[in-house]
């Protein structure tokens, strides 16, 4: 594993780049390497995302003249040693750098980088002059060729961690993502420096924490996080979950069954038809339609619980004192959402992943109602309203959830009936639910202005969702029925009462505001 191929270094670049790179090396001059990544991705017979060249000199002015060439669009990343980032027409994404650091020639460029394995080059400039070259060679001044054959991840040197903290959790994405061990004298580096994790940027840690999220492998890199200590230095919430006794239905503390709920949601992922044995294809469609949405259920997974430690309670029963953790699902969506902020997630990530976990309870409501014969309709659509888009997340956290709880008073056959509920739920939505959301409305707001004399206000939405639920369950099924429930459901208000209209255009205009 000494050389890179050229048809397969070639297979990166979209029609016409190569061309375009030659005649800027002949304007510009200087050297110009494929680096990183992008070569250690191609010696692995992978994909690179993305195309990471480093130039000898004037980066920036690569990157613009590329730009120029292919009418791309050209952004700064803002790296200290300076990279541009291109992205063309046809889609291609390169990234432009110049040697790191104050250095001047590739080798020692790598030799400041933060992993063996990411220390590689192959220079194209004397490619880019003679197409018949059948290799390049590969530069590999730390040793990340042989890593890379024991599929060990190494750090360059400690000082190298210490120059940017944020390769200490670099270590662990990257063996995750390529499912590497980790060399244990790098372990031993991270454990000592796992403080100085502070002193990165939020939203770096973020985009670290996300990648590793995003591997099938985060279960173990997690604990790999416990190990080392940078989980608590990330995440102090979650100590307060070691050691917490829970209910005869888990046989795993807090926090132990928080890490053994994301194990068995990557196991779940993993295989969908075998532990769903319907809405498999409804699962599976829930997770393309976002490209974070994994992200998302797996932060779910392991973050489900954070809630229990403040919420602890006992309440006394026929067998003594009994484990509580009343609404921990709603206090660890806040907890969440606070964790989320600090690290300056987005908003849309950080409301999605809150939502799944204000709610993984629910599944398990209906499910034991279920059991006990007293599962209703009504009670289903609640829930699919309630959950909107995030009904197949749901259950798969309770999925995960109900695999990492084995305690004695576990439900026996608990994977069963969420996997039953779920397939349930999902004909509801298609019988119920998509005829009439598909349907004009029975009534509008309009209505209950002209027809009952009704004061905009709060009440508008909770008659008109009343309404739709009851088409639902098929109670009603005309304008007269639901007007009649619209005026009983207001008679039946406190607030409605004494607030008739005086004119119907006062009315439309509160209705347009408070609409808005």
């Amino acid at each position: 594993m000494t050389d890179l191929a050229v048809k397969n270094a070639e297979l990166l670049f979209t029609a016409g780049l190569l061309d375009k790179l030659a005649a800027m090396q002949r304007e510009l001059g200087g050297e110009i390497y494929l680096v990183g990544g992008t070569v250690r991705d191609l010696l692995l017979g992978k994909q690179p995302g993305d195309l990471d060249l480093t130039v000898s000199s004037q980066p920036k002015r690569w990157a613009e003249q590329l730009r120029q060439l292919t009418g791309g669009a050209c952004v700064e990343l803002g790296r200290e040693e300076g990279t541009f980032r291109i992205v063309t027409p046809q889609g291609a994404v390169l990234d432009f750098s110049g040697f790191r650091q104050g250095t001047t020639c590739i080798e020692d460029d790598l030799r400041r980088r933060d992993l063996t394995v990411n220390a590689l080059a192959a220079p194209l400039h004397e490619f880019l002059y003679d197409r018949s070259r059948a290799a390049l060679p590969v530069l590999d001044p730390t040793g990340g060729l042989n890593d890379l054959a024991e599929q060990r991840i190494c750090a360059i040197s400690e000082q190298n961690l210490l120059d940017d903290p944020l390769r200490l959790l670099r270590v662990f994405r990257f063996a995750a993502k390529l499912g590497f061990a980790i060399e244990p004298e790098t372990l031993d580096q991270v454990r000592q420096h796992s403080p100085l994790i502070s002193k990165v940027a939020k939203e770096r840690i973020a985009y670290e924490l996300d990648a590793i999220m995003a591997t099938n492998q985060a279960h173990t890199a997690v604990l790999g996080l416990r190990d080392c200590g940078l989980l608590w230095e990330i995440l102090p919430e979650l100590r307060a979950g070691v050691g917490m006794s829970q209910p005869a239905s888990h046989h795993l503390d807090v926090f132990e069954h928080c890490l053994e709920a994301l194990r068995q949601i990557e196991l779940v992922l993993a295989d969908l038809p075998s532990y769903f044995a319907e809405g498999g294809a409804a699962l599976a469609a829930y997770l393309d339609e976002h490209p974070k949405r994994l992200v998302q259920v797996k932060w779910a997974a392991f973050l489900h619980d954070i809630g229990k430690p403040v919420c602890f309670g006992t309440k006394e029963d026929a067998q003594g004192g009994r484990i509580t953790f009343y609404n921990h699902d709603l206090r660890g969506a806040d907890l969440f959402t606070a964790f989320s902020r600090r690290l300056r997630r987005s908003r849309e990530d950080t409301e999605a992943t809150a939502r799944l976990i204000a709610g993984h309870m629910r599944p398990f409501f209906l499910a034991n109602n279920q059991r006990k014969g007293k599962l209703t309709l009504r009670a289903c659509l609640r829930l699919i309203r309630d959950a909107g888009g995030q009904l197949p997340g749901l259950f798969l956290l309770a999925m995960a959830d109900a695999l990492a709880g084995k305690g004695e008073d576990s439900p026996k056959a608990i994977e069963e009936e969420v996997s039953g509920l779920f397939a349930q739920l999902q004909r509801i939505e298609q019988e119920h639910v998509a005829p009439v959301q598909a349907a004009p409305p029975l009534i509008t707001g309009n209505d209950l202005i002209t027809e009952l004399h009704l004061v905009p206000g709060p009440l508008f939405r909770t008659i008109l969702e009343a309404i739709e639920e009851a088409q639902m369950e098929h109670t009603i099924s005309n304008r007269a029925e639901a007007l009649a429930l619209a005026a009983e459901i207001a008679a039946k208000d406190d607030t409605s009462r004494g607030q008739r209209v005086k004119s119907v255009d006062q009315a439309f205009s509160e209705y347009r505001r408070f609409s808005k």
